[in-house]
């Protein structure tokens, strides 16, 4: 079998993102758009998507924006038949809509809080990879890519829903990427570190120590951005990593290697 490792994309690819109105899933959609795709961004903060479509046809690409919660099956469902209806097929998929959750310990949670976190973090996450791989299935060719986080991979204290739930995301993505392996179908996850996003903004809001805390561990001093993330995304949607699914791409500074 011979094997094109380019890290570069063919033109007219298409691409469903969630949460695309603002941080890594903007940053994504814009990249995503820049580098030759077709892109449907799904968010429940509709002025946010809409001014993200208006960015990337400014740019002269191609774009739409539909506004879904993902934790209705509906919606999910609609936005990625409309991916296919738009564009033809659904070639990458970046599953990337999440919410931190409060700042509690684990006795201090409610059943309501947990359930949130969960349902958005993790079963959002599955039922588009539901709908997605029912496609990608029938067109036999497609790459899923979740968005998890260091949180998937350590613990936390004080965010027991949003690391159980980023924890399950690794796992789905595991058992997703084993069932597609021989179908022309890859799954990956990108764990981001402490990322400029506006939940870190919340994070930090009122507390400016907060802020300083983040960027003392992370070894590089500094937070990252989120086209670090895009740009990870988008060399997990190459062919350039043709020979890699199953796997948790950590871009977080160097915070795990302490």
């Amino acid at each position: 079998m011979e094997i094109s490792l380019n890290n570069e994309w063919p033109k007219g690819r298409s691409a469903f993102i969630t949460g695309g109105a603002s941080g890594i899933g903007k940053a994504t959609s814009l990249a995503f758009a820049r580098a030759g795709a077709q892109v449907l961004l799904a968010d429940t903060n509709g002025q946010g998507g809409e001014e993200t479509v208006a960015e990337i046809r400014n740019l002269g690409g191609v774009a739409v924006f539909q506004k879904v919660d993902v934790t209705k099956e509906k919606e999910v469902q609609d936005a990625i038949d409309r991916t296919v209806s738009e564009f033809g097929q659904l070639d990458i998929a970046f599953n990337n809509a999440g919410i931190e959750g409060p700042e509690k310990t684990t006795e201090e949670l409610s059943l309501q809080e947990w359930n949130r976190v969960l349902d958005v973090n993790l079963t959002g996450i599955w039922l588009c990879m539901k709908y997605e791989i029912e496609k990608m299935l029938k067109q036999k060719s497609g790459c899923i890519i979740n968005c998890a986080s260091i949180a998937g991979l350590i613990g936390f204290a004080q965010m027991p829903a949003y690391v159980a739930s980023k924890h399950g995301v690794i796992g789905l993505t595991k058992t997703a990427a084993l069932e597609l392996a021989q179908k022309n179908i890859r799954v990956n996850a990108i764990c981001p570190g402490a990322i400029q996003t506006p939940m870190i903004d919340r994070f930090v809001t009122g507390r400016p120590e907060a802020l300083e805390m983040l960027k003392t561990q992370e070894p590089m001093g500094r937070l990252g951005q989120p086209e670090e993330i895009a740009s990870a995304a988008l060399w997990l949607s190459s062919m350039g990593s043709s020979f890699v699914t199953g796997q948790c791409l950590t871009v977080d500074g160097g915070w795990l290697a302490g």
